[in-house]
């Protein structure tokens, strides 16, 4: 009986977290373009990207905005990353450059570099992402940038994950997914927490009274989710997730690259507010069990109540979490969410252990 008890209240944390879903999954997107054409600074951060930025930058330099600069900082590359932004300098006006000198006795992260690139801005408005992405249209710029106001200082957009074939990038993409759910979700009911560097917005001025990164700048990732961990508050926090409005990067090829990713993000949580590791952490634990618990209650008691329980939290993931893929453009991955869950909820459990042991000490 206590068994069965245990696995009803998991079930219950994990409807309440759908529930709490349903804040972002039952939005609607905004039928119209907004109108905007204040002056934007875009900041991408590029180590070793000579290849990604003569693809990439062509099609940020093709966004239909009036007014817009690039600013472009080689963090002390060893590939012809310079001599490409240098090209892009030369051949366009808007573009701007910032080259960082090997100083890794110092600072030794992107965030020292991403400090100079802001200080380089001539705009208050600064929109980043990576040198490995791509925006998903024409309109990237002013629908990132439309909801920044006097109130509205920080944007959290989506950066997705392009679609190819292999179990990988259906982890991949299914992990991003979620991560984004939860950061939208949270930021929707008034506490925002985190978002990621691949499509991000904020204001000069809240950069500056939040004083920058200063506070996690020796920690090796963070430039993204512990500045808007810090910085973000129900007051002055937008999000924005039209599908023209994402952008889209290379996924990883090889589990061992992924891994590493995922540990140098995952490390960065334990440096949350003590608020939002509670929540992340139950809601990450709610999961854990529901498959622990649900797997033995199923042996050990009568199966009727635990399959009734499974039934009754799968139709409800799949109404808020499925609404949610279908905003996000992965409606594709539906049909596996159960066998992701399982899969994704052991890696992390298996990132933890290995974070526990081991640190990586460079971000790229």
């Amino acid at each position: 009986m206590l068994l069965l008890i245990l696995f009803s209240a998991v079930v219950l944390l994990n409807v309440i977290f759908y529930l709490r879903f349903s804040k972002f999954t039952l939005s609607s997107v905004p039928a119209e373009l907004a109108k905007n054409d204040f002056p934007v600074s875009v900041i991408i951060c590029a180590k070793n990207e000579a290849e990604n930025l003569k693809e990439n930058i062509p099609l940020f330099l093709e966004q239909d905005y009036p007014h817009f600069e690039i600013i472009l900082i080689n963090d002390a590359s060893s590939d012809e990353t310079q001599e490409v932004i240098d090209a892009f300098v030369e051949s366009d006006p808007r573009v701007k450059k910032v080259e960082i000198q090997n100083n890794e006795a110092f600072w030794s992260n992107k965030k020292y570099s991403l400090t100079l690139g802001i200080k380089k801005a001539k705009h208050s408005r600064l929109l980043f992402t990576d040198a490995d992405c791509k925006p998903a249209s024409n309109q990237w710029i002013r629908l990132m940038t439309a909801p920044i106001s006097e109130e509205k200082q920080l944007v959290l957009g989506y950066g997705a994950y392009e679609k190819r074939k292999g179990l990988l990038n259906g982890l991949i993409r299914f992990e991003t997914v979620m991560t984004a759910l939860q950061y939208f979700s949270h930021a929707k009911a008034g506490m925002p927490y985190m978002g990621v560097g691949r499509n991000l917005a904020y204001t000069s001025q809240l950069f500056y009274d939040t004083r920058g990164f200063m506070s996690h700048m020796q920690i090796l990732s963070g430039d993204d989710d512990l500045f808007v961990n810090e910085a973000a508050t129900k007051e002055n926090t937008a999000i924005v997730f039209q599908t023209e409005a994402f952008t889209y990067s290379k996924p990883k090829e090889s589990w061992g690259d992924w891994l590493r990713q995922k540990r140098r993000h995952v490390s960065t949580a334990k440096f949350y507010q003590t608020k939002h590791q509670w929540v992340l952490g139950l809601y990450y634990s709610s999961n854990l069990l529901f498959w622990v618990l649900g797997i033995l209650s199923f042996i050990l008691v009568d199966w009727k109540i635990p399959l009734t329980l499974i039934i009754f939290r799968f139709t409800l993931q799949y109404m808020f979490i499925g609404k949610g893929m279908k905003l996000l453009q992965e409606k594709e991955l539906l049909p596996w969410i159960p066998f992701f869950e399982v899969f994704l909820v052991s890696i992390q459990l298996t990132i933890f252990i290995l974070n526990s042991k081991s640190k990586q000490t460079r971000w790229k």
